[in-house]
């Protein structure tokens, strides 16, 4: 009996050390159980930020896209074990258009530990069908990797590419005829603003930088970026922090390319040097620093013409609570000849997160915009906001979700987002350590749960009668 109690201990000790070293990669998981995770910065009202955290941050971008030549969405999350655990795995799931169904997750790369979602990974698809999972590393301490599918359009195993390099927040972009391009953010003392090019994923270019701002009475700098694409064109709109504080962080600035990279210019056109450094720079489309207030970049998306339409959030402070609020719902929106700015709602946290949907002359915004059970916490109640008048005016279209146990956060958009998975987040407890469940949404306000526990490779989502 001894020896067997021996035995046991040793092979949990034994378990315990193996996962440690990357066990769960390339395995599947019985079932999408997003992480929970708490910044621990707390005050009144609760943490800067906490609760479901499977598809944070915006700044990792794209986390899904419909491939119409599979008929599936491939959507990446950071995941866990069970809903007793805060052990990261850097996952990917599979969405069957025709069938309704979801596979069990893969996970591409265990975290070995870290518990910490800004690791979470981006997802590229390249025109093979080969998918290649960016799987982040917070600040310079903790690498990137980045890892490809061994067979396309499938996710049964993943192999490395070989790349261990500093990539915090990554943002992956395919460009046709000229191979992968990725921003990212470098923790050099501060938060930096980057790009790289690979023709082929494999061979990267040096880091190159996009921004760097300070005042006069500055000794540091800081940056978040958001990015997107329209054909070959690759746009970033980034704000700034005060002297390197991403507490501070206020006004936006956008840039673009339209060569991979070799030139960058303003909205109009016009042609721009990289590093910007000067917070007056002619890039900047928004100032709210004069007004003392926050600027929180949330999505990027592209009207008909290829013009930028960014949806932000500004707000008094950093700090949940009513004290700093209002917090407050835009877009701003290049016209071809000017940035015209228009409100849509308010909300109650600086870290509601949603997407930005146009689809021709309808504009569709998808947040948790309404107080959630956790009222001042990260997230709350998904709901959707429409305009028919680029961005004049909008009008509340469908409350995804009511009466909830726990806040919503995070709605992502897929790439060539398609019905029924049009947009994906995940829920959580703001206030305390939970449990956290997997959705999936279309255009129409109905919403899916996937399923926290299998037992088939491929199961159907449940309907969650949540629809006014």
């Amino acid at each position: 009996m001894k020896k067997i109690i021996l035995f046991l201990f040793l092979l949990n000790i034994y378990s315990l050390a193996a996962q440690t070293k990357g066990e769960y990669s390339n395995h599947k998981i019985d079932g999408y159980r997003p992480i929970w995770f708490d910044l621990g910065q707390k005050s009144e009202y609760g943490s800067k930020y906490s609760g479901g955290l499977g598809t944070y941050t915006v700044k990792h971008n794209p986390m899904a896209v419909y491939a119409p030549d599979a008929n599936k969405t491939f959507f990446v999350f950071g995941g866990t074990i069970d809903k007793n655990e805060r052990y990261l795995l850097c996952m990917i799931g599979c969405y069957d258009h025709i069938t309704g169904k979801v596979c069990k997750p893969m996970v591409v790369y265990d975290k070995q530990g870290v518990d910490d979602p800004h690791d979470n990974p981006a997802l590229l698809i390249d025109e093979a069908g080969y998918l290649w999972v960016y799987v982040a590393g917070r600040g310079n301490r903790r690498p990137g990797f980045i890892y490809k599918s061994v067979k396309p359009y499938d996710i049964s195993k993943f192999e490395s590419t070989g790349f261990k390099d500093i990539m915090a927040y990554p943002q992956p972009r395919l460009v046709k005829g000229q191979g992968h391009f990725i921003f990212c953010t470098r923790y050099d003392g501060v938060r930096r603003l980057f790009y790289r090019t690979s023709p082929d994923g494999l061979h990267w270019s040096d880091y190159h930088q996009i921004a760097s701002i300070m005042s006069e009475k500055e000794t540091k700098s800081g940056h978040y970026q958001i990015t997107g694409q329209y054909e070959n064109k690759l746009v970033t709109v980034f704000n700034r922090h005060k002297n390197g504080d991403c507490d501070t962080r206020t006004n936006m600035y956008y840039l673009q390319t339209t060569d991979f990279g070799k030139t960058w210019t303003l909205a109009d056109g016009t042609p721009i040097q990289l590093p910007i450094v000067d917070k007056d720079s002619p890039c900047r489309v928004i100032d709210v620093e004069s007004k003392n207030q926050n600027l929180y970049i949330k999505d990027v998306n592209f009207d008909e013409n290829g013009n930028a339409i960014v949806l932000y959030l500004t707000s008094h402070g950093h700090l949940p609570g009513p004290e700093h609020g209002p917090r407050k719902w835009f877009i701003a929106h290049w016209t071809g000849k000017k940035w015209a700015q228009y409100p849509i709602t308010n909300s109650t946290h600086n870290y509601d997160s949603g997407s930005l949907y146009v689809e021709g002359k309808l504009w569709r915004v998808i947040a948790p915009t309404a107080a959630g059970p956790q009222r001042w916490g990260t997230g709350g109640e998904v709901e959707s906001w429409i305009s028919t008048n680029v961005g004049k005016t909008w009008k509340k279209e469908h409350i995804y979700t009511k009466d909830s146990p726990r806040n919503h956060s995070y709605m992502r958009r897929p790439v060539n987002a398609t019905d029924p998975f049009y947009t994906y987040w995940a829920d959580g407890n703001s206030d305390y350590f939970s449990i956290s469940n997997f959705y999936f949404a279309d255009s129409k306000g109905n919403v899916y749960r996937l399923p926290y526990n299998m037992k088939e490779e491929w199961e159907k989502p449940e309907l969650i009668n949540y629809k006014h």
